[in-house]
């Protein structure tokens, strides 16, 4: 018999990309059903070669499911997944809704698989720049413990959704056809430009996951992106007092985030063997040849599932230190193919 499957909020880029994960890793469905809105509810999607009519996600939609792959937003999660874990579907939840709740464990199956066998029907599908993150610092760690992470992300316009994208599409537009770029979706121009920020200034976090800040007055000076980053790779880790550090930068790419990694250890470790023991590891390839210009780019990332490491070097100023570059597709490693992936653990 084969799986009984909802997708709420399939209408969106992850929703989307969650039907093509299913249809490509070859898993057995039985049954389909894509959620979203009453606004886009009555349309179709294509699965295997037919298209599938879209419902409405309401609490009534989740009966004889044993699955519900949620990515529609924190409400929606909120709102909706209890209805499903009490209709009998284990949730799988994009959203940020339910990672930091200590009942509910935060899954990456390359680092903590086991966790997935604790869930009370939920289980939380971690931030998109958290899950390669954590990826490779796992690794790292295996071989001397951590003791300090600063991290700068690269993120792509797909991780605010079509909306963004489709706005950075028409600036190009505007730009090239030489008028003024539109701006409705971010508050500022992404085109050609570089922006430290656009996520929401929200240290709420201090409260629900103490003691991750313990300074709650200083952690009002990050957005709310940096903090789920910090918060979310701790806990996947199981490291809650890890020292880590993050700046979010949105940059005018579609598909594909990076991140500029500084890890400091309980040893001195060479970048050779860090960079063996990752090309060893499951869903990471090394690319790291600067000197015939080798090394991670989202452009080659969007589309693929692995994380692509490289620029694996000393960090000249601490004698324990290491700096790497890393890229994924944060719409399939950083969300989709994660969430099939947790699926796979528990229904393989």
């Amino acid at each position: 018999m084969g799986l009984r499957v909802g997708v709420v909020g399939a209408t969106g880029v992850v929703g989307r990309s969650m039907l093509r994960v299913l249809e490509e890793r070859g898993l057995m469905v039985d049954e389909l059903r894509p959620m979203s809105s009453a606004r886009s509810a009555g349309t179709t999607l294509a699965y295997k070669g037919e298209q599938v009519p879209v419902i409405e996600a309401t609490p009534d939609a989740f009966s004889g499911l044993d699955v519900a792959l949620f990515s529609a937003g924190g409400a929606a999660s909120t709102n909706l997944a209890p209805a499903a874990v009490a209709a009998g579907a284990v949730v799988i939840d994009n959203s940020s809704a339910w990672r930091l709740d200590p009942s509910v464990p935060l899954v990456v199956p390359e680092v903590n698989p086991q966790a997935a066998a604790d869930h009370h029907g939920i289980i939380a599908n971690p931030n998109c720049c958290a899950i390669p993150l954590s990826m490779v610092l796992n690794t790292v760690s295996e071989m001397s413990p951590l003791r300090r992470v600063l991290v700068d992300t690269y993120q792509a316009a797909s991780g605010a959704g079509r909306l963004l994208v489709d706005e950075l599409q028409g600036q190009r537009r505007a730009l090239a056809a030489g008028h003024e770029p539109p701006r409705t979706v971010y508050p500022h121009v992404l085109e050609g430009n570089v922006v430290p920020g656009g996520w929401i200034m929200d240290a709420a976090m201090a409260d629900q996951a103490p003691p991750v800040y313990e300074d709650a007055e200083a952690a009002l000076a990050y957005n709310q992106e940096e903090l789920k980053i910090v918060a979310e790779t701790r806990k996947i880790l199981g490291l809650p007092t890890l020292a880590i550090a993050c700046t979010t930068v949105r940059v005018p790419v579609e598909i594909g985030h990076s991140e500029s990694v500084w890890i400091e250890t309980e040893g001195s470790l060479r970048p050779a063997e860090v960079r063996a023991r990752l090309g060893e590891s499951r869903g990471i390839v090394v690319q790291d040849d600067p000197g015939a210009q080798v090394y991670p780019l989202s452009r080659n990332a969007a589309g693929t599932d692995d994380v692509y490491v490289g620029r694996i070097r000393r960090d000249l100023s601490h004698e324990r230190g290491l700096a790497l570059w890393l890229a994924a597709d944060n719409l399939r490693k950083g969300a989709a193919t994660n969430a099939v992936q947790v699926m796979e653990l528990l229904f393989s």
